[in-house]
C-alpha cells in the first residue's frame, strides 16, 4: 500500500492517476494528518494502513507564482522544509522508503562543469548563497534537511509541463503572458515525470536524489516556435529585451533559470523521452481547457 500526500494539487493529481491507472493500490492523507506534526499519530495510521511507501507531492509554490511566497514566508517554509523533515522522522519511525517531490529551482545560471547541474553540485540558488528567491530558499533547505535519510528519493521536478491546459503548466504560461523572458531551462513533463518516480517505489532504484528532467534543454523561443507550428497558439509572441526587464516590470523576486544533468536518472533507469520530442507530443495532444469541461 502507497500513501500519497498532495493528491489534490498540481503534482499530486499527477501521482493519484498513475497510481490508478497502474492498479497500485493508495491511500490519500491531506494535510490534516500532518496536523501537529505529531509521529507518533501519523505512523500509527500508515501501520494500521500497512503502507510501505509514502510519497510526499505536497509543498507550497505560492498562487499565481512565487512571488507569493515572498508574502508567505512562513507557510512557504513550513510547507517546503519543516513538513520534509518531518515525514523523514515518521518513515523512519515505521521503516519504510518514501520519495519526496522536490525542486531544480535550487540552481541558477552556468553548471560548473557546462553539461548542466548534477545531483553532487551544492545549490547555487539558496540561503546560503545570495539573491535567490524565497521559494527556491526553502527547497533547497528541504534537500538539506533530508541529506542524511538513507531511505528517501528526493525527485527534482523542473518546469512542470503537459498535454493539459492549467495555470500551472509552463505551456499554459507562454501561451497566456504578455511577454515572454528568453532564457535556456530544463523541463520536466508531468506524466514522464510520475512514470520515472514510480519506478523508484515498484523498482530496484537506490535511494538518494534524482534529476527528473527530461534530457536536453530548450529556450523560451524554441517552445514558442512548436507551438506556433502545431497551430497550437497564432499571433506574435512579445518578449522581454533582458532579465533586467523582466525584473523591473514582471517580477518581485529572482527567478531560477537552470540546465540539470539528468544522466544518473538515466544510469538507474528512470529514462525520460527528449525534452523537445516530449513538448511536441504533448502538443499535439493539447487538451484545453474547453475540452476538459
Amino acid at each position: 500500500m502507497i500513501a500519497l500526500l498532495g493528491s489534490t494539487g498540481y503534482v499530486g493529481k499527477y501521482f493519484a492517476k498513475h497510481l490508478a491507472d497502474q492498479n497500485i493500490d493508495f491511500l490519500t492523507l491531506s494535510r490534516s494528518d500532518t496536523a501537529g506534526y505529531s509521529v507518533d499519530s501519523l505512523a500509527a495510521k500508515l501501520r494500521k494502513e500497512r503502507v510501505d511507501f509514502l510519497i510526499c507531492a505536497a509543498g507550497f509554490t505560492g498562487k499565481p507564482n512565487v512571488d507569493a511566497c515572498e508574502i508567505q514566508k512562513s507557510e512557504c517554509i513550513d510547507g517546503n522544509a519543516v513538513l520534509p523533515g518531518f515525514l523523514s522522522r515518521v518513515a523512519a519511525d515505521v521503516g519504510i522508503r518514501w520519495g519526496h517531490v522536490s525542486s531544480g529551482c535550487i540552481y541558477n545560471g552556468e553548471s560548473p562543469s557546462k553539461d548542466g547541474f548534477k545531483e553532487t553540485d551544492a545549490p547555487n540558488f539558496s540561503f546560503r548563497t545570495n539573491n535567490c528567491s524565497f521559494y527556491s530558499g526553502t527547497k533547497a533547505l528541504g534537500e538539506e534537511v533530508l541529506a542524511d535519510d538513507r531511505n528517501c528519493f528526493v525527485w527534482r521536478l523542473r518546469i512542470p509541463f503537459s498535454n493539459v491546459d492549467s495555470p500551472r503548466n509552463y505551456l499554459s504560461k507562454l501561451m497566456r503572458y504578455d511577454r515572454l523572458l528568453e532564457a535556456r531551462n530544463s523541463l520536466s513533463n508531468l506524466d514522464d515525470y510520475v512514470r520515472a518516480c514510480l519506478k523508484c517505489v515498484t523498482g530496484s532504484v537506490p535511494t538518494g536524489v534524482y534529476n527528473l528532467t527530461n534530457p536536453g534543454s530548450v529556450t523560451t523561443r524554441q517552445v514558442v516556435e512548436k507551438m506556433l507550428e502545431l497551430g497550437v497558439a497564432k499571433g506574435d509572441f512579445s518578449f522581454f529585451d533582458d532579465e533586467a526587464a523582466f525584473m523591473i516590470s514582471a517580477a518581485k523576486t529572482p527567478r531560477s533559470n537552470c540546465v540539470l544533468n539528468s544522466q544518473k536518472a538515466v544510469d538507474a533507469g528512470l529514462e525520460m523521452p527528449d525534452v523537445l520530442d516530449s513538448i511536441e507530443r504533448s502538443l499535439q495532444n493539447w487538451q484545453s481547457e474547453c475540452e476538459k469541461k
